[in-house]
């Protein structure tokens, strides 16, 4: 979340919003688990699949709004926030395209974009930058993602609410992906911004 540096504590470690997002991620590999058990033989689970995933929205929101709300803003709760919002896009993306819910073309998208971040955070770390906090933008297009993957799921079904999750699902994958990719772009012209700067002052 963008917050001001006056609001943020860096001592605070064990707070509420800090758990919220450490149980986040302890539920990834849980969901990843759920998603593929079809996949391996095992029963179909897909509706405690979307139970992990809507409850890791919500804390998504919760965690962020209690943080600037109880002044528990830390830097490991800026760490964990985003960290899990990629690592439940990550397994989403290796659940549905191994389920073939996903084109591996989408995927390939996606993860490009996680690529070209890496790449931009270590360039920025020889610099002695830390990575820039997750705009609005970045935020928007999770949110986008974090509907549509769901409702993908249930779109690998039959009859009328599988259709209509299906086109509410790819509408926000394409709103999701565009923004992603938008947000990606701006996030390397911030990082060419402060090398030059950077450049320019030695």
């Amino acid at each position: 979340m963008e917050v001001q540096e006056t609001r943020v504590q860096t001592d605070r470690v064990l707070t509420i919003p800090n758990i919220l997002s450490m149980a986040r991620l302890v539920g990834v590999p849980l969901f990843l688990w759920l998603i593929l058990r079809p996949v391996f033989g095992g029963p179909n689970s897909d509706g405690w699949a979307l139970l992990v995933l809507m409850l890791s929205g919500i804390s998504d929101y919760l965690d962020g709004k209690l943080a600037r709300r109880w002044n528990q803003i830390s830097n490991l709760g800026r760490l964990l926030d985003p960290a899990a919002d990629r690592l439940y896009i990550l397994s989403t993306l290796v659940g549905l395209t191994w389920r073939e819910i996903l084109p591996l073309w989408l995927t390939a998208a996606l993860v490009a974009r996680e690529l070209m971040l890496l790449v931009m955070v270590g360039i920025l770390r020889r610099h002695g930058y830390p990575p820039p906090q997750v705009n609005f933008l970045g935020k928007a297009a999770t949110f986008n993602l974090m509907y549509a993957f769901p409702l993908l799921l249930l779109s690998d079904g039959s009859g009328w609410l599988a259709s209509l999750a299906a086109i509410f699902g790819w509408a926000f994958a394409g709103w999701g992906t565009t923004l992603y990719w938008w947000a990606g772009i701006l996030y390397v012209v911030q990082v060419r911004r402060l090398v030059k700067a950077d450049v320019v002052a030695d």
